[in-house]
């Protein structure tokens, strides 16, 4: 035993000892940690470009600014930055595609994709005990360029985004199927307008009816879980989002979807955390999207600030553990990509490990016996409690670094490998 890994088993007795003075047991708190995986964002290592057209532009409201060196060209550099970002992160992970992620020596097009065109992932997921998540991409395409996709008022525009959501839910599916693990699949459209909107009906009612056709395949629910998310606004539908927090709210809860709700998607003033426990009343299960919005929706790396440990918090005091799904969003170019993964997930685990080291019951007791001194001077002092060193043995067992050691690897592997690129 190194003194340094010493330090970390002397720490961990005495907050162990700590925590169980306040009816907390630390060992089962990172026991239940470990059954709960974060949905990796694959987007984030190659600034949200994909793999059909290595020169497409971004469109739909999506901007990734920056320019770091040493992004992932192709699926294979995706994956190894995937791999060296995943050995720095505790706990089980799982991965989050995009459509346009496929890999194919000929173009198909986006309402033509297969579960073929996704078997190299597949593969990979195995082997790095994994499981997959899905999106459609219904953005950045000669189809989106008008802003309207599942909404559009031309049939034909919209009858392609309605058939490749439907070959998306099948990729999905084969997904669970393979790795006998749901398999969650999120809907996000752009649409919406720039400048003031006459008819905020019709395309709502467009993209309801469009819903109901892409849901209308039944698929085993072991296999494919459906969310729906929703958006206050982007580039280019600054005034009207057709998809809002009110029309997903009201799809989920009458379809029994899944609702997705995401931190970076709402005004300023608002935060998915209060919203977590109202959507449960009536969706069956829910999808988070954690990200860290900057004045708006920009995605910015999570941090672990009081809103993603709020978020935390409440998936924990409710024992949502089964109900929500917890994945990540953001897209940073202006750093070290791989980084910007480790940071995000790290501070993710975190704030659930936290969350799990609470006193959760004394302070409801305390609650209910309307003794809020008391509730308030807890919740204060618990803040200090050492969860950092739960952490930092967490960590160890896990066999990944301590601390902020995991940025040497990063550089390491930024000389060897990214440099290249």
């Amino acid at each position: 035993m190194t003194s340094s890994t010493s330090s970390i088993e002397s720490a961990w007795t005495l907050a162990k000892e700590r925590f169980s003075q306040l009816g907390i047991d630390a060992e089962a708190a990172m026991k239940k940690l470990d059954t709960l995986p974060v949905s990796i964002h694959c987007w984030q290592g190659d600034d949200v470009a994909g793999f059909e057209n290595p020169e497409g532009s971004l469109t739909g409201g999506i901007q990734a600014t920056g320019n770091y060196p040493g992004k992932a060209k192709n699926a294979q550099q995706l994956r190894a930055d995937l791999e060296q970002a995943i050995s720095l992160i505790p706990g089980p992970n799982r991965l989050n595609l995009h459509a346009m992620y496929l890999e194919s020596d000929t173009p198909v097009a986006r309402n033509e994709i297969e579960p073929k065109h996704f078997s190299q992932w597949v593969e990979w997921a195995k082997k790095n005990k994994l499981g997959l998540d899905f999106n459609p991409s219904c953005f950045s395409h000669p189809l989106s360029a008008d802003g309207f996709t599942l909404s559009s008022a031309n049939p034909e525009i919209r009858q392609f985004w309605i058939e490749h959501c439907q070959a998306s839910r099948r990729v999905s599916a084969s997904f669970g199927k393979a790795l006998n693990t749901p398999s969650v699949m999120n809907i996000w459209i752009p649409d919406g307008m720039k400048d003031l909107t006459v008819d905020r009906l019709a395309p709502r009612q467009r993209l309801m009816s469009a819903l109901d056709e892409v849901i209308s395949e039944k698929l085993d629910a072991k296999h494919h879980i459906d969310a729906v998310e929703s958006k206050l606004f982007g580039i280019g539908s600054e005034s009207y989002t057709v998809g809002s927090n009110e029309f997903y709210l009201g799809y989920a809860a009458s379809r029994q979807t899944a609702l997705c709700l995401d931190a970076g998607h709402f005004h300023p003033t608002e935060v998915i955390s209060d919203k977590i426990s109202s959507a449960m009343l009536f969706v069956p299960r829910l999808l988070l999207h954690v990200s860290r919005p900057v004045r708006w929706d920009s995605d910015h790396v999570v941090l672990l600030d009081d809103e993603t440990q709020a978020i935390a918090n409440e998936i924990v005091r409710h024992n949502l553990f089964d109900r929500v799904h917890i994945g990540l969003d953001f897209f940073d170019a202006s750093i070290n990509r791989i980084a910007a993964w480790v940071i995000g997930t790290r501070n993710m685990k975190k704030a659930l490990l936290r969350a799990l080291l609470e006193p959760t019951d004394m302070l409801k007791t305390l609650e209910i016996d309307g003794d809020y001194t008391a509730r308030l001077a807890l919740l204060e002092e618990q803040k200090c409690l050492p969860w950092q060193a739960v952490w930092d043995i967490y960590c160890l067992r896990h066999d990944v670094p301590v601390g902020g050691q995991w940025l040497e690897n990063v550089r390491h592997y930024e000389k060897t490998e990214l440099a290249k690129r």
